[in-house]
């Protein structure tokens, strides 16, 4: 659980235009946002920072840099958590997420990314997909800007190099079933952490790890902010990543067990 971390200010070193409380992020009002050497803060009562507490300073530079916000509505939050308590659903989104299974720990570990990170992020975009927005007609149509597994955009694969900025009608519709494509979309996502990874100056051969290290949960916080863009979803994303049924999921041991009576 997140209040696990408590709440706390981190001693770091000062900046003289910005200040930032973040355990491996430090803003620079000329430079923008660089990486801080792997700090293990300590309190008189052993507390941990929110991995999920982003200074003011902090929220004002990921939103120059890569056009993030505020939380949604209050009433949207509720309807989202709603949404989670449907156990129909829940056992629907478990079974996608067992499909992608293969993909997720092969890409994961090709590239250093924590897989429980991105199976979360995964769960909770299928969890909360729009109906019918999987369909080729609907993406043909452009009705939806986002596709796939993990809702990305056009917008991620040009960012990647994998498609022009200037790309002609045919190869926008191209790209658009690309994303439809669950393995695909799975492997972009890797590919989208391991981009923003290194736009934040973290380590690309060094696997984050939440529960051994405060820097790392704000890390991950972020990338999961990030992703979305909105600041209530990284607790949400760091919630799902402690949820036992994803864990059994990603790294339980299946049998077949065979009836005697066979």
């Amino acid at each position: 659980m997140l209040g696990a971390f408590g709440l706390c200010l981190v001693p770091l070193l000062r900046e003289p235009q910005l200040q930032s409380r973040s355990p491996f992020l430090r803003i620079d009002g000329e430079r923008g946002i660089d990486a801080f050497p792997l700090i293990s803060p300590s309190t008189s009562e052993g507390l941990r920072p929110d991995p999920i507490d982003f200074s003011p300073e902090e929220l004002r530079e990921l939103n120059r840099r890569f056009g993030v916000h505020g939380p949604q509505p209050r009433l949207a939050q509720l309807f989202t958590e709603g949404i989670d308590q449907l156990q129909p659903l829940r056992t629907h989104t478990l079974g996608r997420l067992e499909e992608l299974r293969p993909v997720i720990l092969s890409e994961s570990r090709r590239h250093q990314i924590n897989p429980m990170l991105v199976t979360a992020v995964l769960f909770d975009e299928l969890q909360h997909a729009k109906p019918g927005e999987d369909h080729p007609l609907a993406a043909r149509s452009g009705l939806f800007s986002t596709h796939g597994p993990a809702q990305l955009s056009l917008g991620e694969l040009v960012k990647q190099g994998l498609l022009p900025a200037n790309a002609t009608q045919e190869q926008i519709e191209e790209a658009r079933m690309e994303l439809l494509d669950p393995d695909r979309n799975v492997r972009l996502l890797v590919g989208k952490f391991v981009r923003l990874k290194q736009a934040l100056g973290l380590s690309d051969r060094a696997l984050l790890m939440a529960s051994t290290s405060p820097a790392d949960a704000k890390a991950m916080a972020t990338l999961a902010y990030l992703h979305n863009g909105k600041l209530d979803y990284p607790a949400r994303v760091l919630r799902y990543m402690q949820d036992p049924e994803l864990h059994a999921l990603l790294y339980g041991s299946r049998k077949l067990i065979t009836s005697p009576l066979i």
